[in-house]
C-alpha cells in the first residue's frame, strides 16, 4: 500500500513472500500441491524472476497461471502509486515484457473477449 517505489530493501522483502507462503502452506497437508505455484509464481518466462531464476517451460504450470493472473490483477486495479491500466494495456505490457508464458498471454486475452 505504499504509495511511492520501494527501496532496495523493501523490494527485498516483498522477493521473499513466494518462500514465506510456500513455506506457510508446507504445513497444510491439503495444499501440497500448490506449494509448487506460490513458490515459483515469480519465476519470469525469459529466467528475469525470483527465487530461483527459472525459465520457460521448467516454470511448473499452475505457477505460470498464477503469475499471468496476479499480475493482470495488479494491472487493472487501482494502486495506491498508481492508476489502474485498461485491459488492452495490461495485456500490451504482458506481452511486451517477455515475463509471462506467451500461451497463457493470449488465453486470458481469448477469455477476456468472450
Amino acid at each position: 500500500m505504499k504509495p511511492a517505489k520501494l527501496d532496495a530493501y523493501e523490494r527485498s522483502l516483498i522477493e521473499t513472500h513466494p518462500e514465506v507462503g510456500a513455506r506457510i502452506l508446507s504445513s497444510i497437508s491439503a495444499l501440497k500441491d500448490v506449494i509448487p505455484a506460490v513458490r515459483h509464481h515469480h519465476e519470469h518466462w525469459n529466467g528475469s524472476g525470483y527465487p530461483e531464476g527459472m525459465k520457460g517451460e521448467d516454470i511448473p504450470l499452475l505457477a505460470r497461471i498464477l503469475a499471468v493472473a496476479d499480475a493482470f490483477d495488479g494491472m487493472t486495479t487501482n494502486r495506491p502509486y498508481r492508476s489502474a491500466m485498461t485491459r488492452e494495456a495490461a495485456l500490451f505490457e504482458m506481452r511486451r515484457c517477455g515475463h509471462f508464458d506467451p500461451r497463457l498471454i493470449e488465453l486470458l486475452a481469448k477469455s477476456l473477449e468472450e
